[in-house]
């Protein structure tokens, strides 16, 4: 009789587990171009809409301020975005990219396709996982 162990079963554990491996699978994709994957999701999120507010920025990524805030500091010191204050409103800055950021776009955007390849699963499958999980996300 096999014996799973109680953490084996938990959801939150199986769902934890995963996301690590996927981020250990983009390290090295990523080392070329000094990113961590954090790092990259902010540059994702910018490459689908730039020069927008810290808060869209958060609210795109799902990183809270907290999180954000160094993430974007540490990108700005890359040379991949800078801070501009909002004409109108000089407490407020929006995110930009830079023109090494644009520059690094096409590489940066074929880093998921590399990832794709290292994956079995068919796309139905992972069609299937991203709703479930989107799905999960919205529930919590």
């Amino acid at each position: 009789m096999k014996q799973n162990s109680i953490l084996e079963e938990k959801l939150c554990f199986s769902l934890y587990s995963v996301t690590n491996a996927l981020i250990r699978q983009y390290r090295p994709l990523l080392k070329e171009f000094d990113l961590t994957y954090p790092q990259f999701v902010v540059l994702m999120a910018l490459y689908e809409q730039d020069d927008i507010p810290l808060r869209a920025l958060g609210q795109k990524t799902l990183f809270d301020s907290g999180t954000l805030t160094p993430l974007v500091q540490k990108l700005e010191g890359k040379g991949f975005l800078k801070r501009m204050a909002v004409v109108g409103d000089e407490r407020m800055k929006n995110v930009v990219l830079t023109e090494k950021a644009h520059e690094m776009k096409e590489a940066l955007l074929e880093q998921p396709s590399k990832m794709r390849c290292t994956i079995q699963m068919k796309d139905e499958e992972l069609d299937l996982l991203r709703e479930l999980s989107a799905n999960l996300l919205r529930d919590l």
